[in-house]
């Protein structure tokens, strides 16, 4: 039996555009739709549907119809008999979907245009949505394209299917593309648009040179070896750490290949840019001297410090130092970034002479009792490299010696400092408040300049900036005035952090109160055999039944009683006597506003309209207790730490 039209042409959409037959049978249905309502002008109120089936080529029309008794309009009414042949329990003034008898060949020119259009334009929505979908799936992925286009700020490239950009930046420097150049590109970033998947793709990301190795090694795609990192400057040079995970393996020669066939194929790939593989160590000295190749290190001194980060100070021979900072410093940056350390490079003759300028200060000055020979010859030795005489290979290794001595000791005697100050640093850590590590430093509001210097002196939260403030205040505020930040820089940061703090104080007293409150009644319940004394209620004066309760808390301090003297033995304290009411309502008028914790989102009278950062809204909250040597309750408030002492610490002190 012969294929339809209808089949016929609807398997060539479904192969053309690489669509599901689902998608395209509900974009015909929506055209059927759109046709009939163009045809027969029906309402949009009125509800259409469409049934196609594929395999008999039948459609039909469904139409939303109310029972009447006696139909007046065919196309919204239907009568109660042929209704029930649809629905068997409809009932007058119900609504059925009734089949319409209608042929798409009587359909109007007009019906056909509308009908066309939902479709195509139902199959390119689709086609973009199925295009987006496979190719956000793909990224990461290396894609081989051809070129359309080059223009000055792009290259287009054509992936089939999809056009793809390769923005100036994602290009490799020194690189030059034709048009119909096939050019093997890293799918980047796919974005959603309204004319189809932006594709952005890349030949300049490090990632490009990631997938090919994991192509090029298939110890790499199997898991054998891993790369650990990678420095790239495209086009120049980069630099790849592998590790082995399988006993056994040489992860270098692994990627090398035999005859340096694997790296070649990947050089001759990124346009001849030389790529060095390098062995990971798990000790950073180790990996540091390794980065740097192919120049030789003497030696490699590492400090972890609070302010500059990590730094490794690096000792050559030499005759090693152009070679260890490359073309531009290139070799050194490259070895900064795969391994995340901050390097200083210097020669063994450099950092002698260091030495000895400083060979009369502690440290070093213990050397000269200790090791007085060896202070001659390099005395000597340096007066030759003066005098820009020959030295011996013999002579640079006593120099050598010489400069791991001095720097051993540099080293330990900054790390004794380093740790002290540590120490005072993990002191004030333990009373800054925890959600302030999580909270980032623009939410102080500062000035960009502030936090870069802020962020210069590795200071990243305000956590970390409110331990510094404590401990090390004077420390920061030179090393702001040395930085590009402005004078007023500290006086803006203490505003800001006193504006968050006392929120955070507030919140913390509010939890102390509603803590201690149960804890008070039960110590004064557990006294109440010995000393009588009675509840906080019951002291209280009594009021009339109308009146309502002072509140607790009040803006204005109470008067300090007058003293009492101690019994010398338990008494139970006297109740005060009930006042009048008319001296009860003059002395509580006028009546003072509770006291309310200040929320995010508050602004009233006291803080003058600033709200959460209004100066004027702070106060301490008060907690009414027991006091034994007086025989009478109290007001007690809530003391905030103050500048020196711990961050939301403090105690209760007597109004």
């Amino acid at each position: 039996m012969a294929k339809s039209e209808f089949t016929l042409a609807f398997n060539e959409i479904t192969e053309t555009h690489h669509l599901s037959k689902d998608i395209v049978i509900e974009a015909l249905r929506q055209a059927l739709v759109s046709a009939y309502r163009k045809d027969t002008s029906a309402s949009q109120s009125q509800h259409v549907e469409a049934e196609v089936d594929p395999i008999t080529n039948r459609y039909r029309i469904l139409v939303e119809k109310e029972v009447v008794d006696s139909v007046v309009n065919k196309q919204t009414e239907i009568v109660l008999d042929e209704a029930r042949q649809l629905e068997p329990n409809a009932q007058l003034g119900d609504t059925v979907m009734a089949p319409e008898e209608t042929n798409t060949k009587t359909f109007g020119r007009i019906a056909a245009q509308t009908a066309k259009q939902v479709i195509l334009q139902k199959i390119r929505e689709a086609e973009r949505k199925s295009l987006y979908e496979e190719y956000k799936d793909r990224e990461g992925d290396l894609v081989t394209g051809q070129v359309q286009s080059v223009s000055g700020q792009s290259v287009t490239l054509s992936l089939g299917r999809a056009e793809a950009v390769m923005p100036f930046k994602e290009q490799i420097r020194g690189e030059r593309y034709r048009a119909h150049d096939k050019v093997r590109t890293l799918i980047l970033e796919v974005r959603d648009g309204t004319r189809g998947p932006q594709i952005v793709v890349s030949r300049a990301h490090r990632n490009m040179l990631r997938r090919l190795l994991e192509y090029e090694v298939p110890e790499i795609y199997n898991g054998q070896v891993e790369i650990k990192s990678i420095a790239r400057e495209p086009g120049h040079r980069s630099k790849v750490a592998v590790a082995a995970l399988q006993p056994g393996v040489d992860p270098v020669g692994a990627c090398v290949g035999m005859r340096g066939m694997r790296i070649q194929n990947i050089v001759k790939e990124l346009n001849e840019e030389k790529i060095d593989v390098i062995e990971w160590s798990p000790d950073p000295a180790v990996f540091i001297a390794k980065a740097l190749s192919p120049a030789r290190v003497t030696g490699v001194y590492l400090e972890e410090d609070i302010d500059q980060g990590n730094t490794a100070t690096v000792i050559v021979p030499d005759d090693q130092l152009s070679l260890a900072i490359g073309r531009e410093g290139q070799n050194a940056r490259l070895a900064a970034k795969l391994t995340s350390w901050r390097i200083d490079i210097k020669s063994v003759t450099e950092a002698a002479f260091d030495a000895m300028g400083r060979i009369t200060e502690p440290p070093l000055d213990a050397m000269a009792e200790e090791q007085p020979d060896l202070i001659t010859e390099v005395n000597r030795i340096l007066d030759k490299k003066r005098a820009e005489r020959t030295v011996m290979p013999e002579e640079y290794q006593t120099l050598s010696r010489f400069v791991q001595l001095s720097e051993q000791r540099l080293l330990e005697s900054r790390e004794t400092v380093r740790s002290r100050r540590r120490k005072a640093l993990e002191k004030v850590r333990a009373s800054v408040p925890r959600a302030a590590f999580q909270m980032d430093l623009r939410e102080l509001e500062l000035e960009r300049d502030i936090v870069q210097a802020l962020t210069t002196h590795n200071i990243h939260n305000v956590g970390d900036l409110m331990v510094r403030l404590q401990a090390e205040r004077e420390t920061l505020a030179q090393a702001l005035r040395d930085s590009s930040a402005n004078e007023d820089a500290m006086d803006a940061i203490d505003d800001a952090i006193n504006s968050l703090v006392v929120e955070d104080v507030e919140a913390q007293a509010e939890a102390v109160a509603a803590e201690q409150a149960p804890a008070a009644s039960e110590a004064i319940d557990a006294t109440a055999p010995a000393t009588e004394v009675q509840s906080v209620g019951e002291i209280a004066p009594a009021l009339a039944e109308d009146e309502e309760a002072p509140p607790a808390f009040v803006d204005e301090e109470a008067p300090a009683p007058a003293p009492v003297a101690a019994p010398s033995r338990p008494v139970r304290p006297a109740a005060p006597r009930p006042q009048p009411v008319e001296r009860e309502q003059e002395r509580r008028e006028p009546e003072p506003a509770p006291f309310v914790a200040e929320s995010e989102d508050a602004s009233d009278s006291r803080t003058g309209g600033k709200g959460k950062k209004g100066k004027k809204g702070k106060q301490r909250a008060r907690e009414l207790v027991f006091d034994e040597n007086r025989g009478e309750v109290v007001a007690r408030r809530k003391r905030k730490g103050g500048r020196g002492g711990d961050w939301g610490g403090g105690g209760f002190e007597e109004e």
